[in-house]
Order: C-alpha cells, then structure tokens, then sequence
C-alpha cells in the first residue's frame, strides 16, 4: 500500500532525506522511528504531498503522490503533528467542511459516530477556538478517518493526549489494521513503537538505518555494544503514555 522508492530531499547543500527506499502492506501498523530532526516529518511530508521530493518516489495504493496525486490522496488520511484547523467554525462544521472536500454526500451519520469515538460529541456546537491541544488533536484524527482512508500517515499521534486518549488512538489503530487499513506513524519514542507496531523503520540523519519486527528491534535494543545504542539512547526518553 505504501512504496517509498529513493525518496531524497534536499534543502540547498542540506540533504534531510537520503534515498529511502521502503514498502508497507496492507493491514501493517508501521512505525517510522527516530529521533528528534532525524527526517520523519519530511518523510511524511512528501508522503502525504505537502513537499516535492528532489529525488525518488511515493506511491500510496499503486498511485503516484506526485503524478497521480488526487487519486492518492482520495485515499490517504493525513494527521500532522501539529493540528491545523479553521477555528472559527464549529467541530460539526468542520467535519462536513471535510466531508465537501471529499464530495461525501450524506456524511451525517459517519460525523455523529466519528465525534462520538473521539469524545467530541458535547462539543460538536462548539467552536474549534475553545478547543484543548488534545482535543483539536482528535478531532484532526476524527476528520482525517472520515472519508474511510485505506492508508493512515500520522506523524506523532501521541502528542498532547492524555493518558485516555493515548489508549483510544492505540486501540483504534489496531482496529483499523484488522480491518486492513494501513497505518504508518512517526514517533520518536521507542515505547510507543514496542506497544502499537507490527514492523518499524529507523531513521537517524536522514537515511534508513534498520528495520525489521518489532521484535527485531527489541532484540537489537538489548544487544550491548550495538551500533544502534547511541539511538536507543534518544528513543528511550519520551514522555508520551500507553
């Protein structure tokens, strides 16, 4: 579902990524771990269209993201780091905002249950501005599954939920995996790859260091004197809750 062929970006002398080459299947929580400035979020980036690769490909479900990108993005959902909202509308309004971009033509139903799992039900009058961090997060999550993606790039889901929310967007996205949707989500933490993912990427200054299992990396993780200890170090300081 997810080809990632060469992917290069440079930004003048600076390469932020260098020639990733991966594939994810159909079903697959992935993780795209690293840390801090290590490339993810250009990754995703590129994956989701926002930025154009100097080099390489996306192609997400067979479509190219460059050549074919509303095909692609039909059926992609994107969650960004940071949420970005319009404020001045209301989370119902903002959800059948979503639902025109994606010419959904009776989404009402899909609205009500999608606010209701994410707990935004009592405030779908409300308007976005009055909105906690953690909640505009879920509803960006809540809006981004609208359209019943059958791929999901989340760059650090984690951020600014609570501890109940955490659990949600864990259970959720392993419930969308047995449904068959593909989920890739960047994190930084090492914690939340070892709770949520099948299979795991990492990245450190721009290229693809190694990749496996989750259970791979837990090997890898306690192996003394490994070449990865320097990145385990920094993955294992996150303060994001399971």
């Amino acid at each position: 579902m997810i080809k990632l062929t060469n992917l290069t970006k440079d930004y003048g002398s600076f390469t932020a990524v260098k020639n990733i080459n991966l594939e994810v299947q159909a079903g697959e929580v992935f993780g795209f771990l690293g840390p801090n400035g290590a490339g993810k979020t250009t990754t995703i980036k590129m994956m989701a269209g926002l930025l154009q690769p100097t080099g390489g490909s996306v192609e997400i479900g067979g479509f190219d993201v460059q050549k074919d990108p509303l095909r692609a993005k039909a059926i992609t959902g994107f969650i960004p780091d940071r949420p970005y909202l319009y404020e001045k509308l209301t989370a119902a309004e903002f959800m059948r905002f979503v639902a025109e971009l994606y010419t959904m033509t009776d989404a009402t139903a899909r609205i009500r249950d999608l606010l209701e799992l994410f707990g935004l039900a009592d405030w779908a009058g409300e308007l976005v501005e009055n909105f906690s961090h953690g909640m505009k997060q879920r509803l960006v999550m809540a809006s981004a599954l609208l359209h019943e993606p059958k791929v999901l790039v989340v760059d650090e889901p984690m951020v600014g939920l609570d501890p109940r929310g955490a659990r949600l967007v864990k259970d959720l996205f392993k419930d969308l995996a047995a449904k068959g949707v593909t989920v890739f989500m960047s994190t930084h933490t090492l914690e939340i790859v070892e709770a949520m993912c099948t299979r795991v990427a990492i990245i450190n200054k721009g290229e693809i260091i190694a990749g496996g299992s989750v259970g791979e990396l837990g090997r890898l993780a306690r192996m003394e004197n490994s070449h990865l200890e320097p990145i385990f170090l920094k993955l294992t300081g996150g303060d994001e809750t399971i």
